[in-house]
C-alpha cells in the first residue's frame, strides 16, 4: 500500500488533525467524513478537501470501498457503536481517547480488532510530546533508578468552559471525567513506569458545578449572563452550542477527583484532578530509589535530581532541563500521532499508542469512579479477558 484512504467519523473538534492525513501527494489522503452536523461537513471541505465525499450517516462511510481507514473522533459515547462497526467493514482503525466510557466497551473493542485482523491505535498525543517523550527515556534509562513513588496533580482550570457546558458533564454520556480527562494522566502514569494499575481507591465529589437550574439553560439566554463567572467564552457571549449552563440538574460527574493506585511491580501512584481552579496546570512526578524527576509545565521544563552516593545530602546533583517543543498542535503531538499511525498501517510498525493501552487507561478511570461512588472503596482492576489476553499483550 502505498497511500492510505482514510474517512473521519466526527469531523469537527478533535476530527480537524484530518489536516494532518490529507496529503494529496504523500502516504495518505482524506477521501471522506461522517458527522451529525452538517456545518461542521461543510467545514471539513472548506479546510480539508472539498472533493471529499461527506454524509451525516457515519455507515454511508464505512460502505465505501475507497477507503481503507477510519479515523474515530466523535464523542466518547459513540467510540464503541463506531469503532467496532468500522472493524466489521474490514476498516484499520484510529480511534480517539479515551477508547470507550465502560470497560465492557473497551473489551468488546478489542475482540473486534481482533477478529478483523486490522490495525488498531489510540489517540494518546501525549505520548507523542517532547517533553514527556523526554521523561519517559530518563525513567527508563535508569537515572532515577527503580520507581517507587508517582504523585500528579492536574488542575483543569478550564474545566467549566471545557466539559461542564456541553455532554460530558452528564455520567450518561461520560461516565466520569477520570475518563475523558484523565485518561490522558492515566496513561502517562502507566507508560512512563512501564507498569498498569492493578488497584485503586479514590475519593471525590461534585463540590462546585451543577445545581438547580433548568438542563435547558443556555448561556446566551440566561438572566445572570452579565455577572457569571462561567458564562461560555471570554468574551461573556457566546454563539457556541457547548454552552449549556453549567448550574444545571443534569451535572453529575465529578468535579474534583483524587486517585490513589497501586500498580503492577508494587508502585505506589496518587493522582488528584481538579476542575474549578483558578489557573490549568498539570505536574508529574516520579521517585525512585536513585532520584525524582519532574515536569514544571506541559511543554519545556523538567528537573531531574539524582542522589550523590558519596556524600548524599550535600551533593545532590541537579540536572535541570529545557526541551524544545515541537511545532504543530498539542505540543507538537498531533502530527507525529498521525504519522504514527501511517507507520502502522502502511509499514506495520507497533504504535506507541495501544489498544491494549486505551483498555488499561478506561479501566483504571472506571473502577476508580465507581470507588468514589461507593463510599471510597478500594477495588481491584478488571483483567483483560482471557479469550484474548495473549492476542492483545
Amino acid at each position: 500500500m502505498d497511500q492510505l484512504r482514510i474517512g473521519i467519523i466526527g469531523s469537527s473538534g478533535r476530527g480537524g488533525i484530518a489536516r494532518h492525513w490529507h496529503q494529496p501527494d504523500g502516504r495518505s489522503i482524506v477521501v471522506g467524513a461522517a458527522d451529525i452536523s452538517q456545518k461542521a461537513l461543510d467545514n471539513f471541505k472548506e479546510n480539508v478537501n472539498d472533493k471529499a465525499f461527506t454524509t451525516t450517516d457515519y455507515r454511508a462511510l464505512l460502505d465505501r470501498d475507497d477507503i481503507d481507514a477510519i479515523a474515530v473522533m466523535s464523542p466518547d459515547f459513540t467510540h464503541e457503536e463506531y469503532v467496532c462497526a468500522a472493524f466489521d467493514a474490514g476498516k484499520h482503525v484510529f480511534s480517539e481517547k479515551p477508547m470507550a466510557i465502560t470497560i465492557d466497551g473497551c473489551d468488546r473493542m478489542l475482540r473486534a480488532w481482533v477478529e478483523s485482523k486490522k490495525q488498531f491505535m489510540i489517540g494518546f498525543n501525549m505520548r507523542y510530546m517532547n517533553i514527556f517523550r523526554v521523561m519517559k527515556d530518563a525513567v527508563d534509562s535508569g537515572a532515577i533508578g527503580e520507581v517507587k513513588v508517582v504523585w500528579v496533580r492536574h488542575f483543569v482550570g478550564t474545566g467549566g468552559d471545557w466539559y461542564y457546558h456541553d455532554w460530558h458533564a452528564a455520567a450518561k454520556n461520560s461516565t466520569s471525567l477520570l475518563l475523558q480527562k484523565a485518561s490522558h494522566d492515566i496513561d502517562m502514569i502507566h507508560w512512563i513506569t512501564g507498569q498498569y494499575g492493578k488497584r485503586v481507591a479514590a475519593s471525590g465529589g461534585l463540590d462546585y458545578y451543577g445545581g438547580d437550574k433548568p438542563n435547558d439553560l443556555r448561556c446566551p439566554n440566561c438572566d445572570e449572563r452579565g455577572t457569571c463567572v462561567e458564562v461560555y467564552g471570554s468574551d461573556r457571549k457566546s454563539n457556541n452550542t457547548m454552552d449549556m449552563c453549567v448550574f444545571r440538574k443534569e451535572v453529575d460527574v465529578e468535579d474534583n477527583s483524587t486517585v490513589m493506585m497501586e500498580l503492577d511491580g508494587g508502585i505506589k501512584a496518587t493522582y488528584m484532578q481538579c476542575h474549578f481552579s483558578p489557573d490549568y496546570w498539570r505536574n508529574y512526578t516520579f521517585i525512585g530509589t536513585e532520584g525524582r524527576i519532574e515536569n514544571l509545565d506541559d511543554g519545556s521544563k523538567i528537573i531531574l535530581r539524582t542522589r550523590n552516593r558519596s556524600n548524599r545530602w550535600e551533593n545532590l546533583a541537579h540536572h535541570d532541563l529545557e526541551v524544545k517543543p515541537a511545532s504543530g498542535s498539542h505540543g507538537g503531538a498531533d502530527p507525529v500521532i498521525c504519522e504514527d499511525f501511517l507507520d502502522m498501517v502502511i509499514d506495520g510498525k507497533r504504535p506507541i499508542a495501544t489498544p491494549l493501552a486505551g483498555r488499561m487507561s478506561v479501566a483504571v478511570g472506571c473502577t476508580a469512579t465507581a470507588s468514589i461512588r461507593n463510599s471510597w472503596m478500594p477495588a481491584d482492576i478488571p483483567p483483560v479477558p482471557e479469550d484474548i489476553r495473549e492476542k492483545v499483550f
